[in-house]
């Protein structure tokens, strides 16, 4: 995982904690083929426990198992081509190379382990909406202003994002976030790790919003490793 070193002292600490509770409770299952070793697994909860770093947190509640793949795999219902799936009551499914390739290069914008985590924040709240839960030990009041702010920043990044995607221009976010508002928190998320400095620079909003929710700013771990 060529991003842990970057990580502060107190970070790598607390992932390391997080990883063990990770794999207390979650179940790796190995299909088509696939033989499930320790490096597997430390390397998929490393990545799904960065997403948790500095927050409450209940461990993906709902999620139980992931499967895990050698490489990418047919879709059981229309055989399309998958990477990864991530299912509100059922497991996260990944395929083993693509995840590694994300853990081995931590500033290409794709990260199979990180997006589809990024779902499971996402899906918590019973609904895959791009709208993670938010501020959950703040006030009702607080809360509200808390949904308005990130409802207002993502969907104007989200349209943005879409016509620039329409336009065929390059973007710091991965094109496949234009599909839907859930796809754009998952690719954002991915940016927000792994294009850090650009995401700040070309979305200063979003890169505020996705900093206060992660309570993480990965820019300054970049300015400590360089």
């Amino acid at each position: 995982m060529a991003l842990y070193p970057r990580l502060p002292a107190d970070l790598q600490s607390q992932l390391k904690e997080l990883i063990l509770v990770f794999l207390s409770e979650k179940t790796f299952e190995g299909c088509g083929g696939m033989t499930v070793d320790d490096e597997i697994r430390v390397t998929v909860a490393g990545q799904a426990c960065l997403l948790l770093l500095n927050r409450e947190t209940d461990f993906y509640p709902t999620l139980k198992t992931i499967l895990i793949y050698p490489s990418s795999y047919a879709h059981p219902d229309d055989d399309a081509i998958m990477l990864g799936e991530s299912w509100q009551y059922g497991p996260v499914v990944l395929s083993w190379d693509s995840a590694k390739q994300g853990a081995v290069n931590p500033r290409d914008g794709h990260d199979v382990t990180i997006h589809e985590f990024a779902h499971q924040l996402d899906q918590i709240d019973g609904v895959a909406d791009g709208a993670p839960r938010l501020g959950r030990s703040l006030s009702f009041k607080e809360r509200v202003q808390r949904y308005k702010a990130w409802s207002a920043v993502f969907q104007k990044e989200f349209e943005e994002h879409q016509r620039q995607v329409e336009r065929r221009r390059k973007t710091v976010i991965d094109e496949y976030g234009a599909k839907d508002p859930a796809e754009f928190f998952a690719t954002s998320t991915e940016a927000f790790f792994e294009k850090a400095r650009a995401l700040q620079e070309k979305h200063p909003e979003l890169y505020s919003e996705l900093k206060t929710f992660y309570k993480l700013d990965p820019v300054a771990w970049n300015e400590n490793s360089d």
